[in-house]
């Protein structure tokens, strides 16, 4: 196993991250034929034939909003998740883009190998939570828009300028959200480039 949340195998089969600041770190490692993981004390395995359902997200936290999250559901263990920075001060979590969709495309290249067809691979946030938040952004995009107008129309100049660099940063960080979040399945040979920071060409070459 890795010896360092930073760091990772250089083939992709091994990452690390430290869930919270005081917590002990997540390492996960890729065998032939299943996931090897261990958090402190516990440790399992997950062979690949177990793995029923993969997920691939964007989850933005307070201080990191560049952050994914895979998770992988099995049969006979508990759901792993898999961040993509790691915490290393109190005020700071570390970005580890480039390991984190290194191992992330490994563990598909694996998967497809071992017969992915059985497997459900989806992205991006679950339905019945992702087209509500849609129509309340829709919504809250319309209001401050004619807030916006209202306050031109008034002469109202530095109100509006204010509206509009808060609808500015809403629309950017609430459709940054939705873009990479948009429901959908994918195939373990192609997994979505946009859920897999730091990775060019995230084709998958069994």
């Amino acid at each position: 196993m890795v010896k360092d949340e930073a760091l990772a195998a250089d083939d992709g089969s091994e990452y690390a991250f430290r869930p919270s600041l005081l917590g002990a770190p997540r390492q996960f490692r890729l065998t032939d034929d299943a996931i090897e993981w261990v958090h402190g004390t516990r440790a399992g395995r997950v062979p690949f034939g177990d793995i029923r359902r993969v997920r691939l997200s964007y989850r933005p936290a307070s201080m990191q909003s560049q952050r994914y999250l895979t998770e992988v559901w099995s049969d006979r263990a508990p759901k792993l998740e898999i961040v993509s920075s790691s915490w290393k001060s109190m005020v700071e979590q570390q970005r580890l883009d480039r390991h984190y969709s290194a191992f992330i495309a490994e563990l598909h290249r694996r998967l497809a190998r071992d017969g992915g067809e059985r497997i459900v691979f989806q992205s991006g946030s679950n339905p019945v939570l992702y087209w509500p938040g849609v129509a309340i952004f829709a919504a809250v995009a319309a209001a401050l828009t004619l807030m916006l107008a209202r306050a031109l129309i008034d002469g109202a100049f530095v109100a509006a300028l204010v509206v509009a660099g808060f609808f500015g940063l809403f629309i950017w960080q609430s459709g940054n959200f939705f873009r990479r979040n948009r429901p959908g399945r994918y195939r373990p040979d192609a997994p979505p480039a946009v859920l897999l920071p730091g990775l060019e060409a995230p084709r998958i070459v069994s």
